[in-house]
């Protein structure tokens, strides 16, 4: 079993939680104003690397809130878990492979 270690409650099972997708995406100021096809993009388009990426994930079965985290997504680990509002944090290449 995968234990997400949830920055308010600490480790709990990945049963417990749900991925938001891509972190650090801010909302347009003004999307009335912006062509169609760039709405479409900041909707719909979003990174898929191969290796560390930052996302968001809700503990909707604990403590109901929202955090970021840093996972692998070639073996599925978890690098880093942060606050919501808190910046990225630096992840040297060993702890990445970790």
């Amino acid at each position: 079993m995968l234990l997400i270690d949830c920055p308010y409650c600490g480790k709990r099972p990945e049963v417990e939680f749900h991925c938001g997708g891509e972190a650090h995406i801010a909302r347009p100021e003004s999307p009335i104003e912006m062509a169609d096809a760039d709405w479409g993009s900041f909707l719909y388009y979003r990174t898929n690397p191969k290796g560390l990426h930052a996302e968001r994930w809700l503990h909707g079965h604990g403590c109901g809130r929202w955090f970021n985290a840093l996972r692998d997504t070639v073996s599925d680990a978890f690098v880093a878990t942060y606050e919501m509002g808190k910046p990225r944090p630096e992840v040297s290449p060993a702890t990445a492979k970790a």
